[in-house]
């Protein structure tokens, strides 16, 4: 992703950070040394990403955190994406399988034409190298030590599929919650934007 899917999400009482392109692993946390209480809502990859991220910034004052259909294993075959279906995904992307990984995301034909009008904005060959990356860095970087409060698995997800999810966080995490949600679904995001975040 990058930052379009998310520009209608607006607050008079909170700054939003989005944080994608996880080509590397660098983070900055200067802009948000100032804050006194931080949420983190990590979504599909973004999930390890910000585990890997956040372990290494114990100070932040993290006093929320969500996952949304994502684990700590992106890569895996019984709580990820199996390591064949990644790998198809990876050699085989182009602006045409992109469309089609786009549609199998969302949970309908609808849902997929509403995404098309905020879809992100970056080259296929950016995507590929994030892919790339990710794989290099998951199957290099040991578990991180970061603790999750919260986990909103999308009984319709067809990308981490459910029964990989429940897998993945059974023994992980005290607060579990289903959804119907597929993968993408602006109903998922709203689960813990509209106990944060004023939306319109």
């Amino acid at each position: 992703m990058d930052e379009t899917p998310f520009q209608q999400i607006h607050s008079n009482d909170c700054d939003l950070m989005i944080c994608y392109d996880y080509r590397s692993l660098n983070f900055d946390d200067t802009l948000i040394q100032k804050y006194s209480h931080i949420t983190l809502i990590a979504w599909s990859m973004g999930v390890w990403v910000a585990s890997q991220i956040m372990q290494r910034f114990p100070h932040l004052p993290i006093v929320h955190s969500i996952v949304l259909n994502g684990t700590l294993y992106p890569i895996d075959d019984t709580r990820g994406i199996a390591h064949s279906i990644f790998e198809g995904t990876l050699q085989g992307l182009n602006e045409q399988t992109l469309l089609k990984f786009q549609r199998r995301m969302c949970g309908s034909a609808v849902e997929y034409k509403e995404f098309l009008s905020v879809a992100p904005r970056r080259p296929v060959e950016e995507l590929k190298d994030e892919l790339a990356a990710i794989q290099c860095l998951y199957l290099a970087l040991p578990p991180s030590s970061f603790i999750w409060q919260k986990v909103v698995i999308g009984k319709n997800d067809r990308i981490f599929l459910p029964e990989n999810q429940w897998q993945a966080w059974k023994d992980k995490v005290d607060m579990i919650e289903e959804t119907d949600a597929a993968h993408y679904q602006k109903e998922l995001f709203n689960l813990p934007l509209k106990h944060l975040f004023s939306t319109d």
